[in-house]
């Protein structure tokens, strides 16, 4: 009776070798999913509650793996404001684009209507990741300033509206956004289509382009 050998490649496979073995995952990989299950725990159970442990736990990694691209717990922190901004911003970008680049108005009004949007349906994150930083560290150096600053300022140069100073107005107008929509979630008086009215008519005011006839 011919009794079969096992082959080479499924003695490998078995022992952890060869081609099938898994491999390290590219660090940016790594580094997004320890963020994502951080954002995960922070979300559900809290900052102060979550551990390290827990984190590398969700993540499916070895603890020395978390130090790797995190100094401490804080430090990731720093990185899931960071990730929140760059997502905020690509928003507030792809909805200006929408509109053509010599309508400065209409990228003006739609950057106010996915700012109000972004910050709404990422209120929870927003309010977990921003929860200890100081209002002047949260805002002021905000690359949504800048991005608001660089429309303001391309508007300017296209003689669409006078500002004199744009960044100043940029900053005066974000905070505007931003207040505008903690007051309506504190308030209870959430109404997207009227908030978004009453911002883009200040914003209009604000540029000198007054209310739509």
């Amino acid at each position: 009776m011919h009794v079969s050998r096992p082959s080479r490649s499924n003695g490998n496979a078995a022992a952890g070798i060869g081609p099938h073995r898994p491999r390290s995952k590219p660090p940016a990989i790594r580094r997004e999913e320890l963020l994502d299950a951080a954002e995960r725990l922070f979300l559900a159970h809290g900052i102060a509650t979550t551990s390290v442990d827990q984190i590398v736990a969700a993540a499916d990694v070895a603890k020395g793996t978390f130090y790797l691209y995190f100094a401490s717990k804080e430090r990731l922190l720093d990185a899931l404001q960071e990730r929140y901004v760059r997502s905020f911003c690509r928003t507030l970008a792809a909805a200006m684009e929408r509109r053509k680049p010599d309508d400065w108005l209409g990228r003006l009004l739609a950057w106010v209507e996915a700012a109000v949007a972004a910050y709404l349906d990422q209120r929870a994150l927003h309010d977990v990741v921003f929860h200890k930083a100081p209002v002047s560290d949260r805002h002021t150096d905000s690359p949504a300033i800048d991005q608001l600053t660089d429309l303001l300022s391309g508007g300017v140069r296209a003689g669409v509206w006078a500002i004199d100073e744009p960044r100043l107005t940029a900053v005066m107008l974000f905070h505007a956004m931003h207040g505008a929509v903690d007051e309506a979630i504190a308030a209870q008086r959430m109404n997207r289509r009227k908030l978004n009215a009453a911002l883009k008519s200040f914003f209009r005011r604000a540029v000198g382009r007054g209310v739509p006839a």
